[in-house]
């Protein structure tokens, strides 16, 4: 069982950054490739990143590319998604994810899920 906990969201002017947290829980972290899913208000849910085991390969959505970066620390149990040039339709809740291959979690289907931050982009 891995529990995700989710941190770093808020209130950003359009161009601004947020550096997005997720805290895991158990001693496999390391195991697991990591990412990150968004959900804005009327819209269904959509892949924006994940990474490696290792860290060493990351996948980003078209939509957040030379934009957001996401890394990982396997000794804190952590992942982070560095979010640069925001932009109100990048508003949205983010959720942390936790699955066993690349596939499944940017295809959608990660084991673990995260509760979300909110992440608000004004113009």
């Amino acid at each position: 069982q891995v529990q995700l906990v989710e941190s770093g969201g808020g209130l950003v002017q359009a161009g601004g950054s947020l550096r997005l947290s997720c805290a895991a829980s158990g001693r496999t972290f390391s195991s697991y490739v990591m990412g990150w899913f968004r959900q804005a208000p009327g819209k269904e849910r959509e892949f924006v990143a994940s990474i490696s085991t290792s860290g060493s390969s990351t996948y980003y959505a078209d939509f957040v590319k030379d934009r957001f970066t996401i890394s990982r620390d396997n000794a804190e149990n952590t992942v982070f998604l560095q979010m640069n040039s925001l932009k109100p339709e990048d508003t949205a809740v983010y959720f942390c994810v936790a699955g066993i291959t690349t596939r499944t979690v940017a295809g959608g289907r990660p084991d673990y899920w995260g509760q979300g931050t909110q992440v608000t982009v004004s113009s």
